[in-house]
Order: C-alpha cells, then structure tokens, then sequence
C-alpha cells in the first residue's frame, strides 16, 4: 500500500448538489428555494434570533437588572500572592509595575490589595486601593501601603 491508492472509505464523500442546472437536473426552476419570500431572494441572510415571525426570545422576556456606569472595576490580589511574588524574586517593594510584568494584572487593571494569607516579612507596596485587613497584616510586619491615585 502507497500513497497513489488512498481513496476516502464507501459513502464516505458526498456528490455536491448542483442547483440552477435546469429542469432536466430535477432542480432548475427555483433552485430548491420554493416560491417568492425573502429566503428564496439573492442576498437574504436571517438575523440572529430570528424565529419566523414569532416574537423573538430576547424581546419576549423582561429587561432587569442596572448597570453603574461610574462602577469601578479591581483586580484584587491576595497576601498570599504578594508573599508568593517577594519570595520567588527576592523584592521589598510591589507596585503594580512589578505585579504587571510578572502576569499577575493586565495592562489597565486597578490593583486591590485584600487580606487573604499572611506576610513573612515587610514589604513595600504601592496599589489603587487596599481592604482593611490588609493594609493591617502589610502595616503589623512592618511594611509601608501607599495609595496611588487613578487616572481617569
């Protein structure tokens, strides 16, 4: 056996359908499209959702709920990932410079510090906001928290 005589297995491949071929191929006429509407027309693409007519799903159910436009979204980052990230490389001080090139945060993430795990040892660092538990665990082993402001 070779590559010359690799054919696909029985009933494996399909004849395409040809259609608009005239009436002779049993499908001239209107092409398998049936008689006038907007699916038998060129160009016709359903919308999303669309159910024939029928009030759509997303319009039958009630709108609810509220989104805060001024909400303002943290990434929020544990002790013990704090304690995880000054040990493995040796830092007294974490800002969210650190943490970003290091794959903890995105690129615009607001950075909160929550309580979570505990210090070894004291650490400087900066972030957007901090919980209270932690801004007493980073202040009782003798580091410094600094708020930095965010730009809107």
């Amino acid at each position: 056996m070779d590559l010359t005589n690799l054919k696909p297995a029985k009933g494996a491949t399909k004849k395409r359908k040809r259609i608009g071929r005239g009436e002779g191929s049993g499908r001239g006429g209107t092409s398998t499209k049936g008689h006038k509407g907007a699916q038998s027309r060129s160009g016709y693409s359903r919308k999303r959702g669309f159910e024939g007519g029928q009030m759509p799903l997303q319009r039958r159910l009630p709108k609810f709920g509220f989104t805060n436009p001024t909400r303002v979204e943290y990434k929020g980052i544990n002790l013990d990932a704090l304690q995880a990230l000054a040990e493995s490389r040796k830092l007294k001080a974490i800002d969210p410079e650190v943490l970003r090139a290091n794959g903890l945060i995105g690129k615009n993430d607001l950075v909160k510090v929550l309580g979570r795990g505990e210090l070894k040892g004291a650490l400087e660092v900066k972030a957007h906001g901090f919980s209270k538990t932690a801004k007493a665990a980073i202040e009782a082993q003798g580091g410094k928290t600094e708020t930095i402001e965010r730009t809107a």
